[in-house]
């Protein structure tokens, strides 16, 4: 089980809906202060007092958009900086974008970018300084399936997500020295709002499986506490990434090409 020192808090980006609000619960319910940190102040607060009331533990809202320039900083100014130690952080802030490249909306293509890899990077390095100054702490990072593979007609994201993917697993080894364990969740199709922003058709379109945002917490949060380097929720999806490794390289985009140009909405 994954726990925060004596005066420290969890700190959950995303947490206003999806896998991030999902892992606030589960931690909220182990009784773990909590700063949650998402766009939607209102939502926000909701939460916070709802996990106060369940837990007796502090919560406490940081609305922040941390797809602008300078956000990881400000959110770091906004807990370590205001002396609330963070001995557990959680970055699920990001989301995703299925059709064509050339159709892909300028600002949107940019804005995936610097919340999937910029605030995830840059809030990761921050964090990952003060625990290891301090010789303890913990990392999860929400990475996706999309990260093992490219992805034609979700090239962006699943570029992002391999980003993440690949600097967890290379920190895992790095921090381990300093008594810090950092850690990549991979889900596939989760039953969130994500298709809806990404402009997709769920996974009854394709032939995936589907898990509860509750299912893919657990299985992250378990991940983390076994100091795994990077877990992939569904059993389903580790069948087929296995399967990709021993394919010719050309294969998988092919495959992935098939799916998702007709996922679109």
């Amino acid at each position: 089980m994954t726990r925060v020192g004596e005066g420290a808090w969890a700190l959950v980006t995303g947490a206003s809906s999806g896998i991030g609000e999902a892992i606030a619960r589960k931690l909220a319910a182990r009784g773990m202060p909590l700063l949650l940190a998402a766009r939607s102040a209102e939502r926000l607060e909701t939460l916070a007092g709802e996990f106060r009331a369940v837990s007796g533990a502090a919560a406490m809202a940081i609305p922040l958009d941390l797809a602008l320039a300078g956000s990881a900083e400000t959110l770091f100014a906004a807990t370590e900086g205001e002396g609330r130690r963070v001995d557990l952080l959680v970055n699920a802030a990001g989301f995703g974008w299925n059709g064509p490249q050339v159709e892909f909306p300028d600002g949107r293509f940019l804005e995936l970018l610097r919340l999937n890899v910029e605030a995830t990077a840059g809030l990761t390095h921050l964090f990952l300084r003060a625990m290891a100054g301090r010789g303890t702490g913990a990392i999860l990072n929400v990475a996706s399936t999309s990260a093992f593979l490219p992805m034609p007609y979700f090239a962006a994201y699943a570029a992002s997500k391999a980003f993440v993917l690949s600097l967890t697993q290379a920190l895992h080894e790095e921090a381990k020295r300093d008594g810090v364990t950092v850690t990549a969740l991979c889900p596939g199709y989760t039953r969130t709002r994500f298709c809806a922003t990404a402009g997709m058709k769920e996974a009854e379109a394709t032939p995936f499986f589907e898990m509860t945002p509750e299912a893919v917490a657990d299985a992250g949060l378990r991940a983390l506490g076994r100091k795994k380097a990077f877990a992939v929720a569904d059993w389903h999806d580790r069948l087929w990434i296995a399967a990709g490794r021993f394919a010719p390289r050309g294969w998988p985009p092919r495959i992935a090409a098939a799916i998702f140009s007709k996922t679109r909405l």
